[in-house]
């Protein structure tokens, strides 16, 4: 019996004007981890070592194109990109939620829980986020505190704040 390795996943570092922005694709172009940093460990340590793909090549990725176009203003093209994520059947429907929240738009953790249909797991809700590991096309970045304020983000405030004013979310009262 012949046995095939798996097929590598391709990792591109593009620029941003928010810095080296970072995204591993498996064989089958769907996003599995990206991230605002030029480090391909940190972008594999987004993902639990059983789903770290076996080979990773440098390349070109399907996704750069969405990439550019939300820099571009475009936004709805990174919610077309495929992505591959893993994880419970809440995180899956939370991550669902994230990426049905509309450019401009922004939802609390409270509202983020409500939407999953878990109105009580506002801290679930969070870890949502926190471990949503293809950045940008699953938008964790929409969600705020029930303040108002940012929040956290693995990729800093400071990206945070910069995706949200591009797609022009208020965010002058945002801290």
């Amino acid at each position: 019996m012949t046995t095939t390795a798996p097929a590598p996943a391709t990792i591109q570092t593009l620029d941003t004007p928010d810095g080296p922005f970072t995204v591993l694709e498996d064989a089958d172009g769907r996003v599995l981890a990206s991230g605002w940093t030029d480090s391909v460990d940190r972008i594999l340590g987004r993902l639990a070592d059983r789903h770290r793909p076996e080979r990773v090549l440098d390349g070109i990725v399907s996704a750069a194109d969405a990439v550019d176009a939300f820099y571009a203003g475009e936004v709805d093209h990174a919610m077309q990109v495929p992505v591959r994520q893993f994880g419970t059947e809440l995180f899956t429907e939370g991550w669902r939620q994230l990426r049905a929240i509309p450019p401009g738009a922004a939802l609390t953790y409270t509202e983020l829980a409500a939407a999953m249909g878990r109105p009580d797991a506002v801290r679930a809700a969070a870890s949502v986020c926190a471990r949503n590991a293809p950045a940008l096309f699953v938008p964790c970045h929409r969600v705020l505190r029930s303040d108002g304020s940012l929040g956290g983000f693995a990729w800093g405030l400071d990206v945070k704040r910069s995706l949200l004013e591009r797609e022009a979310v208020g965010t002058t009262a945002l801290v």
